[in-house]
Formats: structure tokens, sequence, C-alpha cells
């Protein structure tokens, strides 16, 4: 019985804070942002956790659009030390901005084009075969690519501001004006 009331309250609170979105969709939203926030700081956290974590590997798989770019930060290894540390922490920064709606667009388009980026590297493209075993078959669409793209609707609708911590500094600099 507790748990009708739980959401019976969750919807009055959604309502009086939220004229956008129905509260279906807003909980969807918000859902879909907590779990590939979750997922991506998980990434970053534990690259930064494994001593000897480098992009090289995924790199050197790259056959695709990008594979110049990839070998090339490969060869040198000032740029890949540069690479491996921007994605550690973009992968974190990303992470927590979804889970806390903190700089939600922010988050989200940096989060959709860093991920489209892992795409552009390991497509699932005909004719191209990695060494890497994948969890799956894929033509074209990926997860990767799913991610990418639902990170870009996260982009389009942001929620920060109605359940975040964008809601406390929109509130803050609306009354500063």
């Amino acid at each position: 019985m507790a748990l009708p009331v739980f959401f019976d309250k969750l919807k009055t609170l959604l309502m009086n804070i939220n004229k956008t979105y129905s509260t279906v969709q807003l909980v969807s939203l918000v859902a879909l942002r907590m779990i590939v926030g979750w997922h991506i700081l998980y990434e970053g956290v534990s690259k930064m956790l494994l001593p000897n974590w480098t992009s090289a590997n995924f790199l050197n798989e790259s056959q695709w659009i990008l594979s110049g770019v990839a070998h090339w930060i490969v060869s040198n290894s000032a740029v890949l030390n540069a690479v491996d540390f921007l994605n550690i922490w973009g992968l974190i920064a990303i992470g927590l901005g979804l889970i806390l709606g903190l700089f939600t667009r922010t988050a989200s388009i940096a989060g959709a084009l860093l991920v489209f980026l892992y795409y552009l590297n390991n497509a699932p493209i005909i004719g191209i075969e990695y060494s890497v075993p994948t969890e799956g078959s894929y033509l074209i669409v990926s997860k990767t690519l799913i991610e990418a793209v639902a990170l870009f609707v996260l982009y389009l609708f942001p929620t920060g501001k109605i359940i975040g911590l964008d809601a406390f500094i929109s509130r803050y600099f609306n009354k500063t004006k």
C-alpha cells in the first residue's frame, strides 16, 4: 500500500514543478538520463581505476572514417596520453553531469559527440572485421550509435532544469536578475 502512496505524491510533486512534459514523459526522460549517465560515469571510473588502461587497443582497431586519425594518435605517445586523460575525465564529467542534472544540455551534447566518435572509429559496416569480439551481431546500427542518439534526444529534451541541479542554478540566477 505504501508504493501507490509514494507514486501519488511523486505525481503531485512533478505536476507542480513541471508544465512542459507529462509525468510519464518526464519520468522516462529522467530515467534515460540517469541510466545513460551511470553507464558513461562507470566507463570513465573503470578506465581510471585500471592502472595500465589506454585507448591504444581501441584506436588500433579503427578501420573506418577516422582510422587515419586513430593510428596517428597511437603513433604519438604524448597525444595518446592526452587522449586517454581527456577520455577518462570527459566520461566522468559527462556521467556526473547527467546523473546530477548539472549542465545537462552540455553533458548531453558532449556525450553524444564523444560516443559518436567511438562509433565512427569502429562502426559495424559490411566488409570491416575487427579482431576484438563483439557482444552481438550488428549491421550499421550498434549500441554505441543508439547511445549517441539517446544522448542527442536528452539534449533536445533537457530535464535538468526540472529535476536536477540545473533547477537550483536556474532559480538562483533568475532571483539575481
